[in-house]
């Protein structure tokens, strides 16, 4: 919907050619890293739950999404940017940033490795019934960032989500300063 929006915009108020405001969407696939406390995503329930010594309820240990680390994204936005700025051609485009297809980690596969970095983690697996249709495989095709904008992911799916376990586990052990840890992971990045 803020696509169709962003277009109706752009066609109807600023003319592709001449005009020093440029525009292009992006979009991500499942965001993963340190400070996200949204209720009903997978590693901030798993956290929250661990961090009391809690068994996490999960469903759907099959479903395959597009898990990335946050720096991921932010290095792809960034890029967009960049190339947007260089090249007018790039105004109303669109572009996804997510892993590369071939890449495709299921819930399982995100708790068995974040057991890896988070010892006392256990989860029981329940059947919910949900309100709303959930689809068992999500990705995105990031081709387009890929060509275009020269853009790559740069991060495992190990790491990604030893990164992301680690920022909680100091958060909740409050023996970091997180401000310091979160520069070390972008300086890692």
């Amino acid at each position: 919907s803020a696509d169709i929006a962003i277009n109706s915009y752009l066609k109807s108020f600023i003319k592709k050619n001449n005009s020093s405001v440029l525009i292009s969407t992006a979009r991500a696939g499942n965001v993963i890293g340190g400070g996200d406390w949204s209720p009903g995503r997978l590693i901030p329930d798993c956290v929250k739950s661990w961090s009391k010594k809690n068994i996490v309820s999960v469903r759907s240990p099959n479903s395959t999404r597009p898990w990335q680390h946050v720096l991921e994204v932010i290095n792809g936005y960034m890029t967009l940017a960049y190339n947007l700025s260089k090249n007018k051609k790039l105004h109303g485009e669109s572009f996804n940033f997510g892993p590369n297809l071939s890449k495709r980690y299921k819930v399982i596969d995100v708790l068995k490795q974040s057991k890896v970095n988070w010892k006392s983690a256990r989860w029981k697996f329940i059947k919910k019934k949900l309100s709303f249709k959930e689809s068992k495989l999500l990705h995105l095709n990031s081709a387009k960032a890929k060509k275009t904008l020269k853009w790559n992911n740069f991060l495992s799916f190990k790491v990604s989500i030893a990164l992301t376990i680690d920022w909680y586990r100091k958060f909740y052990e409050n023996k970091t300063n997180m401000y310091n840890n979160s520069k070390n992971q972008i300086n890692y990045y």
